[in-house]
């Protein structure tokens, strides 16, 4: 199950299975996350993001106390801001130098 593409999050009383590909944020709410996906769904589940980003895979990067981003679905970024699709997620200063690393590593 290492190169899993999905995983499933209890939420509503249900399973429901996530891919990955098609999360964009993940913002912290206390003990509790909301996953924010490519398709506009969100989703809110009993997790924080300190136990969260220690099993998402390598692509999933915390760039704020509050909120973990899927670099591959990061439109753009400029002024200490990230855009992925219609949410504007603010970059801290302490994550900011690893974010930049992170993207020089994509960069054509």
């Amino acid at each position: 199950m290492e190169n899993r593409t999905f995983a499933f999050i209890k939420t509503d009383k249900k399973l429901v299975k996530l891919f990955f590909k098609d999360i964009s944020i993940i913002k912290g709410l206390g003990n509790y996350v909301e996953v924010h996906t490519i398709h506009q769904n969100r989703y809110i589940y009993y997790r924080t993001l300190k136990d969260l980003i220690e099993n998402l895979p390598e692509e999933f990067m915390r760039v704020h106390n509050s909120y973990i981003v899927n670099l591959t679905n990061i439109e753009s970024f400029e002024d200490n801001h990230l855009l992925c699709g219609d949410l504007k997620i603010a970059v801290a200063k302490s994550y900011k130098d690893c974010l930049l690393e992170a993207i020089s590593k994509m960069m054509l």
